[in-house]
């Protein structure tokens, strides 16, 4: 692995393998501490480690795995809060580099429950978290990870395209591999297409929600969006329908559908992070599929009834409750 300024070097040949490594965005999410008021009428906002990715690694690691994600930030306070607040949730930070000519990323939310959450991406000129190079990346430790998450956004610009596709290349479909579809396209200058393509045919798993199945697949109907997915070349296809609640279908034939766990929602962002932190938990613990779902469910809206991604990410005990009171597993 090429040296990165403020990452050390995994040793490997310790055996001691992640349950899960994240790799791509990262930032600071700013959200007004009084809800349903407009950007420009806030004058009290909260300050929180954000990026989906790195919010996958939260999560799992607040469920008791041993997380770690490979991102880069500026060489700035902001920067150094990251890396601080990713060590005080126990997800390792050893692969978080600094870019000394991009800033570390700022993104605004504007919170308008039930359903209106629009977010406003400072990532200009660049972000340092597509700075990442294919030469950076410990291919070895990602190998030996049990489980490997990666995003769309990787894929929008070089060399984090590069790097993120030799990481997938390097899994060699080992262990369980994530493709969060995590379609931004304010972040993206071309079409995504063949990017998504190459990456499906190198991962296992593909979460999304309906528009980001949709971009991915071309097919807009859940069951057919899952079933483009596996064609695509992916085992597990987990399609997120809102409302309506989540459709998995695997290769095997399996099929399961979860409603959503009713909740009072305050911040819809992040609880697609608690879902997937949940998702990664569930199958690395090998449970059958509608538990790990319902799970996954019960994290994601526990996040949704709080005004935090980050710092909302629930405790076991707190997603066990909330299975009791839904009649979950």
């Amino acid at each position: 692995m090429a040296g990165v300024a403020g990452v050390s070097a995994v040793n490997s040949a310790d055996g001691s393998a992640y349950d899960l490594i994240t790799m791509g965005r990262i930032g600071v999410d700013l959200y007004p501490l009084k809800t349903g008021v407009p950007l420009g009428e806030a004058d009290t906002f909260g300050r929180f480690l954000g990026g989906s990715p790195t919010n996958v690694a939260v999560a799992a690691a607040r469920l008791g795995r041993r997380t770690a994600v490979i991102t880069r930030t500026g060489a700035d306070p902001f920067g150094a809060y990251l890396r601080a607040e990713l060590r005080g949730f126990g997800v390792d930070d050893r692969w978080v580099g600094e870019v000394e000519r991009y800033p570390t990323p700022v993104t605004f939310c504007e919170v308008f429950p039930p359903d209106h959450f629009p977010l406003y991406f400072y990532r200009l000129p660049k972000a340092p978290d597509l700075e990442i190079g294919a030469d950076e990346v410990d291919r070895e430790a990602v190998r030996a990870a049990r489980v490997f998450w990666m995003t769309g956004t990787g894929l929008s610009a070089e060399p984090s395209r590069s790097a993120t596709l030799g990481a997938l290349e390097a899994r060699s479909k080992s262990g369980t591999t994530v493709f969060d579809l995590d379609w931004r396209p304010m972040l993206w200058e071309e079409p995504p297409g063949p990017w998504y393509e190459r990456a499906l045919a190198l991962a296992t798993v593909a979460v999304g929600n309906t528009e980001e199945c949709a971009v991915a697949t071309g097919r807009d109907e859940p069951y057919e969006a899952a079933r483009a997915l596996l064609d695509a070349g992916v085992e597990l296809a987990v399609v997120k329908r809102g409302p309506r609640g989540v459709l998995a279908v695997h290769r095997d034939g399996t099929v399961v559908e979860v409603p959503p766990v009713p909740v009072t929602v305050v911040n819809g962002l992040g609880a697609g992070d608690a879902f997937g932190g949940a998702l990664c938990h569930g199958l690395l613990a090998g449970w059958d599929l509608e538990r790990v779902l319902r799970h996954a469910n019960a994290a994601g809206a526990i996040v949704a009834s709080r005004l935090a991604c980050s710092t909302a990410m629930p405790f076991p005990d707190e997603v066990e409750e909330v299975l009791g009171r839904a009649g979950g597993v």
